[in-house]
């Protein structure tokens, strides 16, 4: 057990099936969100927005991303705490003629939900899932644990520029669909410590 449940929730969150509108996948990759605890979440600062991530849990919270793409949130944690798993990469397992037409012809298999937008469009998950209670059977959920992951690593979450060096973000080691690791530009430099 770690000191943030929600360090926990989002590791255990590897190897479940994420099902939405016809198309399911194994979630390969997350990133922890610790509400007014972090810096970097949503929920830092309670607003209309975020209220979803006050709980209760197991509920799927949904937010675009830059305007662009959507993004798929697990509340995990009671409510009133406000911890949720951004769900950052999966393996199509099921669907996979489906996610191609919303992904594109093109896009290769290890491709189409690699990437937190991708993901969400893979599944067809849009604004109007916000609130989905994910225990439920429709229209998005989360089914059981289908692989234990080999091996988890952790490291930084991708692109937040506050608390940036936070090892919460969690994925199956050597995953192809596993998305590229980028820092944000307004990220502070890594802290790095110098010898005594």
């Amino acid at each position: 057990m770690s000191e943030l449940p929600v360090l926990d929730d989002a590791r255990s969150l590897l190897g479940r099936a994420l099902v939405g509108h016809g198309v399911t996948v194994l979630i390969t990759e997350v990133e922890a969100y610790a509400g007014p605890l972090d810096p970097a979440s949503h929920a830092y600062t309670r607003t209309p927005r975020s209220d979803i991530m006050y709980g209760p849990p197991w509920r799927l919270y949904v937010y675009r991303s830059y305007g662009l793409h959507h993004c798929a949130n697990v509340v995990t944690s009671p409510e009133g705490e406000a911890s949720a798993v951004l769900v950052r990469a999966g393996r199509v397992v099921e669907g996979l003629d489906l996610a191609r037409e919303r992904r594109g012809p093109k896009v290769a298999d290890v491709g189409l939900a690699r990437g937190p937008g991708n993901l969400a469009e893979a599944l067809g998950i849009t604004l109007e899932d916000k609130g989905t209670d994910l225990l439920d059977p429709e229209p998005v959920h989360l089914g059981e644990r289908v692989e234990e992951p080999a091996r988890v690593m952790a490291g930084p979450r991708v692109g937040v520029s506050k608390a940036a060096d936070a090892p919460w973000r969690f994925w199956v080691d050597g995953d192809p669909t596993v998305s590229v690791y980028r820092r944000s530009p307004r990220a502070p430099r890594a802290s790095s410590v110098s010898p005594s």
